[in-house]
């Protein structure tokens, strides 16, 4: 199959259901989303607990399973306040900003097969709200535009803390979405389209987390990093921001983020799904011993099981992984996965180009995996040398320290030593039986007897 059959999709089944049936898919979308949510945060909840050998949630409801809408609930009816120095309108339109566009980008997200497969009260439509040639893009723009919501809430706050979280925020937006649209790239090079439902008909043979697994390793964090999740947490830092963001927001405005931060979860990992995974295909075992497994009803299963796998993921790396430092948060992005990302970026296209001049793909194989080989050894005698460097650098600066002590207040203010460097000692006061004790009119009368 040549490139200009890959990307010549047909998209004509969209489009074409009655406007009850559009009305009831977006209903249908909407009601997902809010009860994936309402699920994850119990699910969270308890797994962490189980984790850190608590008990978790278990008053409202079975075993706790009412927990969230308890939450709810309770944040609904909390006093609604406006701090004195906000921008009123910006702040109360922050948190909808937010919560909008997380909801927005499930409509081009496929739950099963393009075709008629399913009937819904006597029409037969495709079990997807609409599709465009387009649609990756799409959900790119939504996902930069929910940004917008937290940054605007931190500035509109008027107050310092929500402020740094809203531009940590920002920053951290624009330093994992470079990484995030190179890896779509890759998808796109091999997909031939950048259609949600082109992408999974196009992994029929075999899923992308297998063709192309530094792309999905890549996409996997910088979707936690967007989500602004645990790790990546820095936008909302309790330990050094108070609560980010958010700090001066309750009741309802402050139950719209949590709704956006969760919603944005399902969303990333059901585009990870439709990228990588699969989409709604049943996994090979299925799928080999099973022919309907990919027929009727049944694709929503597969679906909705792989997302709430990726789901317990990202609960996994909140209940495990500390929170990273704000400087090792921009290294990440900025010395290694956008590197990564387009040197890998660069290898598919090699490959893809190869491929389509009838190149033997062991030919091919050999010349990626020479030049990955290559890389590797740079870059390991790169270490290497420097290593040596800053070890020749700490021994001459310990000899030039072995003169004298360092003084760490020569400059004015107070600095660390560097290696090699050692403070001078710090003069001690004797201990309690070395010292006398002087006393006002004690029992000592040696005075006395000299003056007698």
């Amino acid at each position: 199959m040549n490139a200009v059959q890959l990307a010549a999709e047909d998209l004509s089944l969209f489009g074409r259901d009655v406007w009850w049936l559009v009305v009831l898919k977006a209903v249908f979308c909407f009601a997902f989303l809010m009860v994936t949510v309402l699920f994850s945060i119990v699910w969270e909840r308890k797994v962490v607990a189980w984790m850190q050998l608590r008990i978790g949630p278990n008053r409202h409801g079975p075993w706790g399973m009412l927990q969230s809408l308890a939450d709810g609930v309770k944040l609904m009816l909390k006093e609604d306040l406006i701090v004195k120095r906000a921008d009123k309108a910006v702040y109360v339109l922050a948190p909808i900003i937010a919560a909008i566009p997380a909801f927005m980008a499930i409509a081009v997200i496929p739950f099963g097969p393009a075709g008629n497969e399913v009937s819904i009260f006597g029409q037969r439509t495709t079990m997807q709200l609409t599709d465009l040639p387009i649609a990756m893009l799409y959900i790119l723009a939504v996902a930069s535009v929910g940004i917008y919501g937290i940054v605007l809430a931190g500035w509109s706050s008027g107050s310092t803390y929500p402020l740094l979280g809203g531009l940590r925020s920002c920053a951290q937006m624009i330093s994992y979405e470079i990484a995030m649209g190179a890896a779509f790239a890759s998808v796109f090079l091999y997909s031939g389209s950048m259609s949600t439902s082109a992408i999974v008909e196009a992994q029929a043979d075999r899923w992308y987390i297998v063709l192309l697994p530094v792309s999905f390793i890549i996409y996997v964090i910088t979707m936690v990093g967007e989500t602004n999740r645990a790790p990546f947490d820095m936008p909302e830092s309790e330990g050094d921001l108070v609560g980010g963001f958010n700090t001066e927001y309750s009741s309802i405005k402050f139950a719209l983020f949590m709704l956006a931060e969760y919603v944005n979860m399902v969303t990333v990992s059901a585009v990870s799904v439709t990228l990588f995974l699969g989409g709604w295909r049943a996994p090979a075992p299925i799928s080999t011993y099973w022919e309907g497994a990919n027929h009727g009803w049944w694709p929503m299963l597969w679906f909705v099981i792989k997302v709430q796998l990726l789901l317990f993921f990202f609960i996994w790396l909140r209940g495990t992984l500390p929170r990273v430092r704000y400087d090792q948060l921009m290294k990440l992005g900025w010395k290694v996965l956008i590197p990564v990302s387009v040197v890998w970026l660069m290898l598919v296209a090699t490959v893809r180009a190869l491929r389509n001049e009838s190149y033997d793909f062991s030919e091919i194989v050999l010349y990626v995996g020479g030049a990955v080989v290559a890389v590797l050894l740079l870059s390991f005698v790169a270490d290497v040398l420097r290593d040596k460097r800053e070890k020749a650098a700490a021994q001459e600066a310990g000899k030039g320290a072995a003169a004298g002590p360092f003084d760490p207040q020569a400059g004015g203010f107070p600095v660390p030593p560097k290696p090699g460097q050692h403070l001078a000692p710090v003069p001690r006061r004797r201990s309690r039986g070395q010292r006398e004790l002087i006393g006002s009119g004690g029992t000592n009368t040696d005075s006395d007897r000299e003056e007698g």
